[in-house]
Protein backbone atom coordinates (compact mmCIF):
# COMPACT_ATOMS: atom_id res chain seq x y z
CA UNK A 1 0.00 0.00 0.00
CA UNK A 2 1.19 3.30 -0.71
CA UNK A 3 0.43 6.16 1.53
CA UNK A 4 0.80 9.78 1.12
CA UNK A 5 3.78 10.97 3.95
CA UNK A 6 1.67 13.97 4.87
CA UNK A 7 -1.59 11.44 5.35
CA UNK A 8 1.22 9.28 7.44
CA UNK A 9 2.37 12.44 9.26
CA UNK A 10 -1.25 13.29 10.04
CA UNK A 11 -2.19 9.74 11.21
CA UNK A 12 0.94 9.32 13.63
CA UNK A 13 -0.25 13.13 15.15
CA UNK A 14 -3.75 11.83 15.71
CA UNK A 15 -2.56 8.46 17.46
CA UNK A 16 0.17 10.61 19.47
CA UNK A 17 -2.64 12.63 20.73
CA UNK A 18 -5.26 10.10 21.60
CA UNK A 19 -2.55 7.15 23.25
CA UNK A 20 -0.46 9.59 24.83
CA UNK A 21 -2.92 12.42 25.83
CA UNK A 22 -6.46 12.56 25.37
CA UNK A 23 -7.74 8.68 24.76
CA UNK A 24 -10.87 9.66 26.43
CA UNK A 25 -11.84 13.15 23.28
CA UNK A 26 -12.69 9.70 21.05
CA UNK A 27 -14.29 7.29 23.14
CA UNK A 28 -11.10 5.23 23.77
CA UNK A 29 -10.15 3.12 26.73
CA UNK A 30 -6.91 2.54 27.33
CA UNK A 31 -5.66 -0.35 29.85
CA UNK A 32 -3.25 0.04 33.01
CA UNK A 33 -0.60 -0.48 30.30
CA UNK A 34 -1.30 2.10 27.94
CA UNK A 35 -2.66 -0.62 25.01
CA UNK A 36 -5.83 -0.18 23.24
CA UNK A 37 -7.69 -2.65 21.35
CA UNK A 38 -6.80 -2.01 17.71
CA UNK A 39 -10.82 -2.70 17.00
CA UNK A 40 -12.11 -0.30 18.95
CA UNK A 41 -9.46 2.31 18.35
CA UNK A 42 -10.45 2.21 14.24
CA UNK A 43 -14.27 2.57 15.08
CA UNK A 44 -13.54 5.44 17.44
CA UNK A 45 -11.71 7.27 15.01
CA UNK A 46 -14.32 6.74 12.64
CA UNK A 47 -16.83 8.00 14.69
CA UNK A 48 -14.85 11.11 15.40
CA UNK A 49 -13.87 11.75 12.10
CA UNK A 50 -10.97 10.83 11.10
CA UNK A 51 -11.81 7.40 9.67
CA UNK A 52 -8.06 5.04 8.71
CA UNK A 53 -7.30 1.60 7.63
CA UNK A 54 -5.85 -1.21 9.32
CA UNK A 55 -3.33 -1.12 6.86
CA UNK A 56 -2.77 2.63 7.09
CA UNK A 57 -2.20 1.74 10.83
CA UNK A 58 0.15 -0.75 10.25
CA UNK A 59 2.21 1.51 7.64
CA UNK A 60 2.17 4.50 9.97
CA UNK A 61 3.63 2.36 12.91
CA UNK A 62 6.12 0.51 10.66
CA UNK A 63 7.37 3.62 9.13
CA UNK A 64 7.69 5.86 11.79
CA UNK A 65 10.88 7.42 12.19
CA UNK A 66 10.77 7.54 15.92
CA UNK A 67 9.47 4.31 16.18
CA UNK A 68 6.32 5.85 18.46
CA UNK A 69 3.96 3.13 18.73
CA UNK A 70 4.09 -0.49 19.23
CA UNK A 71 1.52 -2.96 17.58
CA UNK A 72 1.49 -6.30 19.71
CA UNK A 73 -1.44 -8.42 17.67
CA UNK A 74 -4.89 -7.03 17.81
CA UNK A 75 -3.26 -3.90 20.73
CA UNK A 76 -1.10 -0.47 19.87
CA UNK A 77 0.41 1.41 22.34
CA UNK A 78 2.44 4.77 22.45
CA UNK A 79 5.98 3.23 23.30
CA UNK A 80 6.88 6.30 26.05
CA UNK A 81 5.71 10.20 25.79
CA UNK A 82 2.56 9.76 28.03
CA UNK A 83 0.99 12.80 29.57
CA UNK A 84 -1.79 10.20 30.98
CA UNK A 85 -1.20 7.68 34.04
CA UNK A 86 0.03 4.11 32.07
CA UNK A 87 2.83 1.92 33.45
CA UNK A 88 4.32 0.89 30.20
CA UNK A 89 6.17 -2.25 32.80
CA UNK A 90 9.24 -1.28 31.56
CA UNK A 91 12.16 -2.85 34.01
CA UNK A 92 14.85 -0.66 35.83
CA UNK A 93 18.05 -0.66 33.08
CA UNK A 94 21.96 0.02 33.64
CA UNK A 95 22.04 3.40 30.81
CA UNK A 96 25.70 3.70 28.88
CA UNK A 97 28.09 6.35 30.32
CA UNK A 98 26.64 9.07 28.50
CA UNK A 99 22.81 9.83 27.25
CA UNK A 100 21.90 13.33 25.47
CA UNK A 101 18.89 15.56 25.73
CA UNK A 102 17.77 17.94 22.63
CA UNK A 103 16.66 21.11 23.76
CA UNK A 104 16.89 25.07 21.95
CA UNK A 105 19.07 27.84 23.38
CA UNK A 106 16.29 29.68 25.20
CA UNK A 107 16.08 26.60 27.13
CA UNK A 108 19.28 26.02 28.08
CA UNK A 109 19.68 28.28 31.28
CA UNK A 110 16.99 26.88 33.28
CA UNK A 111 17.37 23.01 32.49
CA UNK A 112 21.62 24.07 33.29
CA UNK A 113 19.94 25.59 36.86
CA UNK A 114 17.03 23.32 37.50
CA UNK A 115 17.94 20.51 35.77
CA UNK A 116 15.90 18.29 32.97
CA UNK A 117 12.01 18.00 34.33
CA UNK A 118 9.57 15.69 33.15
CA UNK A 119 7.72 18.89 31.89
CA UNK A 120 4.10 17.01 31.71
CA UNK A 121 4.96 13.69 31.16
CA UNK A 122 5.73 10.57 33.25
CA UNK A 123 9.63 10.53 32.56
CA UNK A 124 12.25 12.76 31.06
CA UNK A 125 13.43 11.31 27.96
CA UNK A 126 16.80 10.97 27.02
CA UNK A 127 18.79 9.92 23.09
CA UNK A 128 21.70 7.60 23.51
CA UNK A 129 23.36 9.13 20.84
CA UNK A 130 24.02 13.16 19.67
CA UNK A 131 22.31 12.83 16.15
CA UNK A 132 19.00 11.63 17.54
CA UNK A 133 19.11 14.22 20.46
CA UNK A 134 19.74 16.76 17.71
CA UNK A 135 16.46 15.72 16.28
CA UNK A 136 14.43 16.10 18.79
CA UNK A 137 16.11 19.82 19.71
CA UNK A 138 15.63 20.55 15.69
CA UNK A 139 11.67 20.21 16.27
CA UNK A 140 11.47 23.97 17.62
CA UNK A 141 14.41 25.85 16.58
CA UNK A 142 18.14 25.30 16.46
CA UNK A 143 18.92 22.41 18.42
CA UNK A 144 21.24 23.05 21.61
CA UNK A 145 22.84 18.94 22.52
CA UNK A 146 23.10 18.76 26.32
CA UNK A 147 25.32 16.01 27.54
CA UNK A 148 23.68 13.84 30.35
CA UNK A 149 26.56 11.95 32.91
CA UNK A 150 24.11 9.07 32.78
CA UNK A 151 26.54 6.31 34.21
CA UNK A 152 27.16 8.85 37.32
CA UNK A 153 23.53 9.57 37.93
CA UNK A 154 22.85 5.54 37.61
CA UNK A 155 26.14 5.08 40.02
CA UNK A 156 24.21 7.79 42.22
CA UNK A 157 20.63 5.75 42.82
CA UNK A 158 18.83 7.25 40.20
CA UNK A 159 16.91 4.52 38.05
CA UNK A 160 16.95 4.33 33.67
CA UNK A 161 14.25 2.56 32.06
CA UNK A 162 14.49 2.26 28.54
CA UNK A 163 11.61 1.90 26.09
CA UNK A 164 11.01 -0.35 23.04
CA UNK A 165 12.30 2.28 20.78
CA UNK A 166 15.72 2.71 22.34
CA UNK A 167 13.98 6.23 24.44
CA UNK A 168 16.05 6.34 28.27
CA UNK A 169 13.50 7.23 30.76
CA UNK A 170 14.05 8.71 33.75
CA UNK A 171 12.47 10.72 36.60
CA UNK A 172 14.34 13.94 36.74
CA UNK A 173 17.74 14.71 35.42
CA UNK A 174 20.02 16.99 38.25
CA UNK A 175 21.87 20.03 36.94
CA UNK A 176 24.91 18.35 38.53
CA UNK A 177 24.66 15.60 35.48
CA UNK A 178 24.57 17.96 32.86
CA UNK A 179 27.01 19.74 30.90
CA UNK A 180 26.62 21.41 27.05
Amino acid sequence: MSMDERRAVKISKYLARHLRHRPERIGLTLDHGGWADVTELLAACAAHGFPLTRAELEHVVAVNDKQRYVLDGDRIRAAQGHSIQVDLGLPPASPPELLYHGTVSRSVAAILRDGLLPMGRHAVHLSPDRETARRVGARRGEPVILVVEAGRMAAGGHEFRVSENGVWLTGRVPPEYLRE
